[in-house]
């Protein structure tokens, strides 16, 4: 089956000549643009006003304060083995969205063994695990939604975030990052920092068939400013950049992402968490560590002790050893 792309994204006309980070007098900007320089201001003020740091030299023009790397469908796909292609049914490129996730849940669910992709520049609604707010400064990251049918919800959705998590760490390791962790349930970390995360939603009838949509984010780089802001919050956070020691391309890791997940979803249709257990082991980043379960007010305190079968936490505690499935806990460290 042939991949159904969308036309390119949309992007604003002066976003795409300021892209590179060069310097661009308002005069060329406004020949190149077919508009006045104040129409080239109000550009200006848009971009700024969505998160695009662009800044104004005084009498010389602007520039974008950081160069970006705009996301293009076709490299992505260019980064997916032509064997794998056949099973990516359509891939659509957004310049802004509320949510990847929520625009392909209420899609139709694509046919089993195909995939539907969403990946977006911008997301109003992006979310993190519980509901939490994922924080993506523009053009800094990849934020994608995949869905995907799977014809026994019972047996494949409880250790699925696990399998995902995998897939992205090879992924990355692709682009050149390395020490890339995973900690349980779908947290991708680097130096126990949050590089990125996982989001699965569903929709889906008991003992049926289930509509998957996977949601990833991951930081590719990210500035300074964006940087204090997020640890303001209380975040430790990483970018892939920090692993790789140079700027990967943000094509480049989207394209590797679909790439190995498409892989990872092929081989868990028919072997189950069972396949990718040894690999999320050996990325585990909290074995042998000191943490503590939350769930709501109750608090265990132990020692992590991987994943089962089925990839439900082990925690060795005073008490003995407690098993926790990733939908009714919170796993955090304990630092010291």
């Amino acid at each position: 089956m042939v991949v159904s792309t969308a036309r390119d994204i949309d992007h604003p006309p002066l976003l795409k000549l300021l892209a590179d980070g060069e310097l661009r007098s308002g005069e060329w900007l406004a020949e190149a643009m077919g508009h006045t320089r104040a129409a080239v201001w109000k550009a200006v003020e848009r971009l700024r006003g969505i998160g695009v740091e662009v800044l104004a030299v005084p009498r010389r023009g602007y520039r974008l304060a950081t160069p970006i790397e705009l996301l293009d469908g076709s490299t992505m796909v260019e980064q997916i083995a032509a064997g794998r292609r056949l099973h990516l049914r359509s891939l659509e490129t957004l310049f802004e969205v509320d949510s990847t996730n929520t625009r392909l849940l209420a899609a139709a669910a694509p046919p089993r063994g195909l995939a539907d992709v969403c990946i977006s520049e911008l997301q109003h609604a992006g979310r993190g695990r519980l509901g939490r707010r994922w924080i993506a400064p523009f053009g800094a990251g990849v934020a994608m939604s995949v869905a995907w049918s799977f014809s026994d919800m019972a047996r494949s959705l409880p250790a699925l975030s696990l399998g995902v998590g995998v897939a992205v760490a090879r992924a990355l390791a692709r682009a050149g990052a390395r020490g890339i962790a995973l900690k349980w349930p779908n947290d991708i970390w680097f130096q126990d920092r949050k590089m990125g995360g996982v989001l699965i939603e569903l929709r889906a009838e008991a003992q049926g068939p289930a509509h998957v949509v996977i949601g990833i984010g991951v930081n590719v780089f990210l500035p300074p400013g964006a940087r204090q802001k997020i640890e303001a919050s209380g975040v430790a956070v990483a970018a892939v950049e920090d692993a790789c020691g140079v700027l990967p391309s943000r094509n480049g890791v989207a394209g590797a992402i679909l790439d190995e997940l498409l892989s990872m979803l092929l081989v868990y249709e028919e072997q189950g968490f069972g396949a990718f257990r040894e690999a999320w082991s050996a990325l585990d980043a909290l074995s042998g560590r000191s943490a503590q379960i939350v769930m709501g007010d109750r608090v265990v305190s132990g020692f992590a002790r991987g994943v089962d079968a089925d990839g439900a936490l082990l925690l060795d505690s005073s008490e003995g050893m407690h098993r926790f499935v990733s939908g009714e806990a919170s796993l955090r460290l304990i630092h010291g």
